[in-house]
């Protein structure tokens, strides 16, 4: 459990001289000059990984590996890394010890396990769920370490070579080395040949053992909604759904779920590179909200994820700010189209009734049904060409995409399609948004379709809300809409056109400025959205973990969480 009265100070400076002590260790075992610099000879007997026998530096060189690997997670409270720790310095101690060799040289050993063990309450975080694909990149990549660390070691002695050895020799002995047999390389001196051998077999036995221990523990299950919670979100969005447009995303079925101590309450989430993200405001009665509040943090502060709310509403901000001491940056502005106010007529309307009434000359008829009253025949249809439309294989979509359509579940759905001579061309979902609002889920059309086809059906969709009960429909989100609106007025200040004209240059791979002008057509109100975050310095992290999130930074398929048709959990699916 989370100690009562932290102190970030203790995994700092831990993790701080974890890395120092491992750094160290690794480069006196490469280079022995370090070993016989004047600072170092002088305090030598004060540092750990300083012996001059072949043996005790090769040895201290697996340590240092292993420090340094545990560095990172024992600076984020993790408790089997300063399980680990603990029990490499141990080891060390006992070593030295057993071996009568002087005291002095296990002192800042000494002095970090005291360190570890008086403040053991603040390593208190559990290990991140990872799936046994995990256990594969590691392999890649602590074998890539060990080929790298391997040829500077084997070369960074020119003078004890015999004859002479290129590059692919020097890979190749190493490659040999890390699988325990003699590569093709001679040394001078039994002891450096021995110290070169040990150190490489260490280094591939390490990876070996660290490879099966990820591939053997048991794999916890990636996000998943299960059928009970969907129920029960379901429940609460029946009777507080009209609280926010992006409560029905809530049951995507790649988040988990935490719900209030009384069940009135939930925060739908999914961790992403250590991040904890949830999207919009907690689902359920506002004086709940506390409670899901609190239990979205203590999950947080178990596992060490950095809280991090994406496009929630001003009020939910606030109370994330007050129980979580969360602050907000405004994000952009979600577009709400009130039903009542709609018109195309006028001036400021023209582009969008000239488009649409261009469209529907070509031939264009839309139809607006809900999902429940379309034949399932039909639905194949739309669901392929959903698919088909896709700019890219992954999908889209964390916060406002539901990343299925079809789902018999699913009936209170609006669904827009425009065909043409039969044939469906485009398509629109739009999502329940409480009993009297949709929010927009789904927008694909033929790559081969007439541009103006998105405008005619949303047009369509706005005609027929009334006869539907629909009152309000929200559209796309806009990212920094302010910056992009106000940055192009005249008056505007030099770093607010330079913050503008990045966003632009942006654009180019997000569609920054093309959503918000795409939006603006449609004369709606701005909604303000923001992201909450507790410092400031999280805040890259937390954009590239929303990146990747929304399917903008996709992984290689070899970094996922499990098999493709797992990993892209966000892709429309088949029922």
């Amino acid at each position: 459990m989370p100690a009562r009265n932290p102190k970030p100070w203790v995994p700092r400076v831990a993790g701080l001289l974890c890395y120092l002590l491992g750094l160290f260790d690794i480069l006196s075992a490469i280079f022995p000059r370090v070993r016989h610099l004047q600072p170092v000879h002088k305090f030598g007997h004060l540092v750990p990984g300083l012996q001059v026998n072949p043996y005790a530096v090769a040895a201290s060189l697996i340590v240092g590996v292993l420090l340094v690997s545990l560095a990172h997670a024992l600076r984020r409270r993790k408790h089997r890394a300063w399980m680990g720790v603990v029990a490499l310095l141990t080891t060390s101690i006992a070593v030295h010890l057993f071996r009568r060799e002087p005291f002095g040289g296990i002192v800042l050993y000494f002095l970090v396990l005291v360190l570890l063990i008086v403040y053991r309450n603040e390593f208190y975080a559990l290990s991140d769920p990872k799936s046994r694909w995990r256990a594969i990149w590691t392999f890649w990549a602590m074998l890539i370490g060990d080929i790298a660390i391997g040829l500077v070691l084997v070369s960074a002695r020119a003078d004890r070579i015999i004859g002479d050895a290129n590059l692919l020799d020097r890979i190749n002995h190493v490659v040999l080395g890390l699988a325990g047999i003699s590569g093709p390389m001679h040394f001078r001196g039994d002891n450096y040949g021995d110290y070169i051998y040990f150190s490489l077999f260490g280094l591939g036995l390490l990876t070996v053992l660290v490879t099966l221990y990820l591939f053997l523990r048991p794999a916890e299950p990636a996000a998943r909604l299960t059928q009970d919670q969907e129920v029960e979100i379901r429940a609460l969005l029946q009777r507080h759904g009209q609280r926010d447009s992006l409560g029905y995303f809530a049951l995507r079925r790649d988040k988990s779920v935490l719900f209030s101590p009384t069940g009135k309450s939930c925060i739908a989430y999914r961790v992403v590179s250590g991040v904890m993200l949830a999207s919009g405001d907690p689902i359920g009665d506002p004086e709940a909200w506390p409670g899901a509040i609190r239990a979205f943090v203590e999950r947080a502060e178990r596992y060490a994820w950095i809280p991090a709310v994406m496009g929630c509403s001003e009020q939910a901000g606030e109370i994330w700010h007050r129980e979580a001491g969360m602050d907000a940056l405004e994000l952009g502005d979600e577009a709400v189209v009130e039903v009542a106010d709609f018109s195309l007529e006028g001036r400021p309307m023209r582009n969008v009734r000239q488009m649409v009434n261009r469209i529907e000359r070509q031939g264009y008829v839309c139809e607006v049904r809900r999902l429940r009253d379309i034949p399932s025949e039909e639905i194949v249809l739309i669901r392929r060409l959903a698919c088909d439309g896709r700019s890219t294989e992954t999908e889209r979509g964390f916060s406002m995409a539901l990343g299925r359509f079809g789902d018999p579940s699913d009936g209170d759905c609006v669904v827009v399609t425009a065909t043409k001579d039969g044939e469906i061309r485009a398509v629109l979902n739009f999502v329940p948004w409480g009993k009297d609002g949709l929010s927009l889920d789904l927008m694909r059309r033929d790559r081969s379709a007439d541009p103006g086809l998105n405008e005619l059906m949303i047009v369509a969709a706005l005609r027929e809300a009334k006869t539907l009960g629909v009152k309000r429909m929200s559209l796309n989100f806009a990212v920094f809409r302010s910056a992009l609106e106000r940055g192009e007025r005249i008056g505007a200040g030099p770093v607010l056109r330079r913050w503008r004209g990045l966003l632009v240059f942006l654009s180019r791979w997000f569609q920054i400025e093309s959503l918000y002008r795409f939006n603006a057509k449609f004369r709606p109100v701005w909604e303000p959205r923001f992201v909450a975050f507790r410092q400031t310095r999280d805040l890259p992290r937390i954009a590239l973990a929303a990146l990747e999130a929304e399917a903008f930074l996709v992984l290689p398929s070899l970094l996922r969480r499990g098999p493709k048709e797992e990993a892209d959990a966000a892709s429309l699916r088949t029922y």
